[in-house]
This record gives C-alpha cells, structure tokens and sequence, in this order.
C-alpha cells in the first residue's frame, strides 16, 4: 500500500482516482488527525463480496470444492434448475 499525505492527496485527487481504478493499487492518506484508505469502487466491491462469502460460510465450501477435480464433478443441466 502507498502512503501519501492528506495536503498531497487533496492536490492529486484525480489522478490518485485514475491510479486506484487502472492499477488496482491502495492509497493511505495520512493526516494530522485520522488516516484513511482510498480504494477503487471495483476493489470495494470485491473486498465486500469476500468478507460476506466468509461470513456466511460459503467461502469454506468454495475452497473444498475447488479440491475436486473438475472430472469428478456432475455436470449441471442448468436449464432444470430455477
């Protein structure tokens, strides 16, 4: 994670935005009082998406089905499935 000052960040901001978005790469802006994180929307989303699979459990299940060979696996008819 880079670090950048809140002075700098406030000059910066829209390129800091660009970089965070095409980069995928995370800003801590540092300042006198707090710091924060600045993170594209997509990488939120997807951080959020992971914290709930591993709230609810699923993420367990996930992993242990990605240690079956996909030979092994049953193949779906999806169009019976509603």
């Amino acid at each position: 994670m880079k670090n950048i000052s809140v002075s700098n960040a406030r000059k910066e901001i829209y390129k800091l935005i660009d970089k965070v978005n095409e980069e995928h790469v995370e800003y801590m802006i540092s300042g006198k009082r707090n710091n924060a994180v600045l993170v594209s929307e997509e990488d939120w989303k997807s951080i959020q998406e992971t914290l709930y699979m591993y709230e609810t459990g699923n993420a367990k299940d996930i992993l242990e089905g990605m240690k079956i060979p996909l030979e092994d696996c049953e193949e779906l008819d999806w169009q019976r499935i509603k």
